[in-house]
């Protein structure tokens, strides 16, 4: 008796033993935020017709699947979607830029009255849009930032649509490192960002 509950004790030791060695181990992850390259402190606009506009509220927008996540992606060949192994963004991408956006109408003043969708302020305008491209693309082996918003405002009164807009850029890597990857993404989004803002404030 004690003889076969021993058999079976080192029976269920190895099948433990064998189930440990086969399970994968934790990828350790470097987490990276989105920089960026503006320095300006937020100013108050002089412009007579650029002073108080109305209340805006920036909204997250729409992305796919692979988008929208932390990973950050790399197609390094045709449409065949990869991701930096052992690295991930801080937040996933479209969260990433609607609060690149928002830092972009502070530091421009024109909008005095800014909110995110993270808390129910009441707002004259929405911004919202869908976020197409967050990845960087191999253009001719030269690693390339690829961003693509098409942006709307919205009526928050009525839920009409007052203007939209495709935004893109592309953005060339000064390197292939994943560090200099994410600076290359911190430079494309803020030239971004500021087309947005110039743009949204245009539309009175």
């Amino acid at each position: 008796m004690n003889t076969l509950l021993l058999r079976t004790s080192l029976v269920a030791a190895s099948l433990m033993l064998a189930a440990c060695s086969i399970l994968p181990k934790t990828e350790p992850q470097a987490v990276y935020r989105l920089p960026t390259t503006n320095t300006t402190p937020a100013k108050a606009s002089t412009a007579a017709g650029d002073i108080k506009l109305r209340a805006l509220r920036i909204a997250t927008p729409y992305a796919n699947r692979s988008i929208d996540s932390e990973r950050i992606l790399v197609l390094p060949e045709g449409d065949v979607i990869k991701s930096y192994a052992g690295v991930r963004w801080s937040d996933a991408a479209p969260l990433l830029w609607r609060d690149r956006l928002l830092e972009a109408f502070r530091a421009d003043g024109r909008y005095q009255r800014l909110s995110s969708d993270t808390g129910n302020i009441a707002a004259d305008i929405e911004l919202d849009g869908a976020l197409t491209s967050f990845q960087t693309e191999y253009r001719q082996g030269v690693p390339t930032v690829v961003i693509v918003y098409d942006a709307r405002l919205i009526d928050t009164a009525n839920r009409q649509q007052l203007a939209s807009q495709r935004f893109a850029i592309q953005r060339a890597v000064d390197g292939s490192k994943v560090p200099e990857v994410v600076s290359a993404f911190g430079q494309a989004c803020d030239q971004l960002a500021k087309e947005v803002v110039n743009w949204a404030a245009a539309q009175r």
